[in-house]
């Protein structure tokens, strides 16, 4: 189970490069262990935005970031989780060769 950890932490690590430096502190924030009680409302939140990603400001993109913070906690959703997020990593190097740049 370690690894599926260490796994999912690379992504998260990914993830925080992309983003603002303060939204990036607030995910290494939130992912600290003894914070779940705000990392699983905030997933299941997340996941729900997802969900009615038809409406406006909520978007897709919301799933799987909601996924990946439950999946801190629930060991058995890391497995599939960080298979989706390698399927995802490999579609996007995929895309982004197809229209001629150089994969981030």
């Amino acid at each position: 189970m370690h690894s599926h950890q260490v796994e999912l932490d690379r992504h998260f690590a990914r993830l925080e490069s992309k983003l603002p430096p303060k939204l990036a502190r607030f995910s290494g924030w939130v992912r600290q262990p003894s914070l779940w009680l705000i990392r699983v409302p905030l997933g299941l939140l997340l996941i729900l935005g997802g969900i009615f990603s038809f409406l406006p400001v909520l978007g897709i993109w919301m799933l799987p970031l909601g996924l990946m913070l439950i999946a801190q906690d629930i060991p058995l959703l890391q497995p599939p989780m960080i298979r989706l997020l390698n399927w995802m990593e490999r579609k996007w190097v995929e895309y982004q060769r197809a229209r001629g740049r150089r994969p981030e």
